[in-house]
């Protein structure tokens, strides 16, 4: 994965009554567009060699990006979530799009990788309109070998349209899976396969090239227009 630009500065935010909103906050050229919150796994925090790179190519194509700790990573440094940890997990990333929401005046888009989207799609699936579009990388469709337990009882209900970014090799849920589970959901989706990568989406190929196609693809899907230039306000819809 491509070096940081380091364009970005500590982000901490406290508002009363809220959960607290701890992360990195990368600011392009030209301030007042579109947002994106991301956010991480289960077992990493928001300075994941993956978010970085995403961020900084965000970041170049005219984003506002926030990537931030889930409370459940600012409570403990190490270690997957506890039990029971979902819904105040949830509660931080409404935090965090309200945060972006006085920072920025344009649409505020919502990620997360594996753990960090599946929390993102169930608050975007019970709060319809809180995002504008979702950006879901790896996301856990069943444990590892148990695909009996599916994690899609909410797709059905899902409003908000949704990319979808998977390695081939996702011990979480193949390809072939994935394609199903999108039938469930009523809202625009894309499906964008990484080939050869597994749940982490990082290989030795593609670690100079992944965050940067993720971007175009996201641009595309969200604006219709390619990423060979930063972002516009014309190229806005």
């Amino acid at each position: 994965m491509a070096a940081g630009m380091n364009n970005y500065r500590d982000f901490f935010d406290a508002p009363q009554n809220e959960v607290p909103v701890r992360g990195f906050l990368h600011l392009p050229t030209n301030l007042g567009g579109d947002c994106l919150v991301l956010t991480h796994g289960a077992g990493a925090n928001c300075e994941s060699p993956l978010l970085v790179a995403l961020a900084d190519a965000f970041c170049i194509s005219g984003l506002t990006v926030l990537r931030c700790d889930l409370p459940f990573r600012q409570l403990r440094p190490h270690g997957p979530p506890q039990p029971g940890s979902a819904e105040r997990d949830q509660r931080g990333l409404r935090a965090a799009i309200a945060s972006m929401r006085r920072e920025t005046s344009g649409r505020v888009f919502l990620g997360g990788h594996s753990y960090g989207g599946r929390q993102a799609s169930m608050l975007a699936c019970s709060e319809p309109g809180l995002v504008d579009e979702l950006l879901l990388l790896s996301y856990p469709l069943h444990p590892p070998q148990r695909p009996s337990e599916l994690r899609t009882g909410h797709f059905p209900e899902l409003q908000t349209p949704a990319m979808f970014v998977h390695g081939t090799r996702d011990g979480f849920g193949s390809i072939n899976e994935l394609v199903a589970a999108l039938k469930l959901i009523r809202a625009r989706t894309e499906l964008l396969p990484v080939a050869g990568a597994g749940h982490e989406l990082v290989t030795k190929r593609n670690r100079d090239d992944l965050s940067k196609i993720v971007m175009e693809a996201f641009r595309l899907f969200t604006y219709g227009v390619a990423a060979s230039l930063p972002m516009r306000n014309s190229d806005r819809r």
